[in-house]
């Protein structure tokens, strides 16, 4: 019996209707390319990158900043055909790395394929659990799928939802799963939630140098999936990958008032080819 998670956010996160959802990713991904300087040859990576943290509102607030990031994986939509999600637990607590117990999640414009092979490859982890409650009402895995399917061709989905669990443990699952150049790390986070304008300001600058300078200690103040974010930064560490940051905002700047705002970033994790 092949078993799927439907969609639980269409409609709200994002457009519910296939067509419109499909335009309103053409357009944002248009404006990121509107809004990165057309590279050399010399700037053309070799290789895609190896990760992204994006973050995970309402398209309309945060929509933007992500597709920056995928759109560096637009051109490697043939290449990368395993991806492996981290995003927060938001509604249903659980310990460790939650999987679900499903063969498929389903968006408007249709249906994502776990990958079993990888999966059977960690599911007797002792921090890896089957939860499908955790994964039931999720929105921090689920706004990302859109994106992957309109910039990648056919691909495979490894989903973790993730609660309560240390960095070595996130790191720990991300090595097991690290492949080669057909396989990416999305790690789905928000930054500084609910404060003033210029205060998030701040915050959230301070969090990025964090994640620039590969500190791994972030809390879930200064990002909300500060946990698969500092499992990212221990497994980046070990292979000598360099972060850069491709946008920062809240939702100040684009759809929200500036009383209590809510940041975002976007960044990529490359091979650092200076130390390689």
């Amino acid at each position: 019996m092949h078993t799927t998670r439907p969609a639980a956010v269409a409609g709200s996160f994002y457009p519910g209707h296939r067509q419109t959802l499909a335009d309103n990713i053409h357009q944002l991904l248009k404006q990121a390319t509107g809004n990165n300087q057309s590279p050399t040859t010399l700037d053309v990576p070799s290789a895609p990158p190896k990760a992204i943290v994006v973050p995970h509102a309402g398209y309309i607030y945060s929509g933007q900043t992500a597709a920056i990031a995928y759109n560096k994986l637009a051109r490697w939509h043939d290449t990368i055909n395993r991806v492996i999600l981290l995003g927060p637990v938001h509604r249903v607590p659980v310990r460790g790395l939650a999987l679900p117990d499903v063969d498929a999640f389903t968006t408007p414009l249709g249906e994502v394929k776990l990958d079993k092979t990888a999966i059977a490859s960690v599911d007797q982890m002792k921090q890896v659990v089957v939860s499908y409650p955790a994964h039931a009402q999720e929105h921090s895995l689920e706004v990302q799928l859109p994106f992957l399917q309109s910039v990648l061709d056919d691909f495979k989905l490894v989903p973790f939802a993730v609660g309560d669990a240390t960095a070595e443990e996130v790191a720990e699952v991300i090595e097991a799963l690290w492949g080669g150049p057909e396989t990416i790390i999305v790690v789905s986070s928000d930054l500084s939630h609910f404060l003033p304008y210029s205060v998030a300001n701040e915050v959230d600058k301070s969090t990025v140098n964090n994640i620039l300078n590969m500190q791994g200690a972030l809390t879930h103040h200064q990002a909300c999936g500060g946990t698969p974010v500092n499992g990212l930064i221990l497994a980046a560490k070990k292979h000598h990958l360099h972060p850069t940051l491709l946008d920062l905002c809240n939702s100040g700047d684009t759809a929200g008032d500036k009383n209590r705002v809510v940041g975002y970033a976007a960044f990529t994790f490359t091979e650092d080819t200076a130390n390689a």
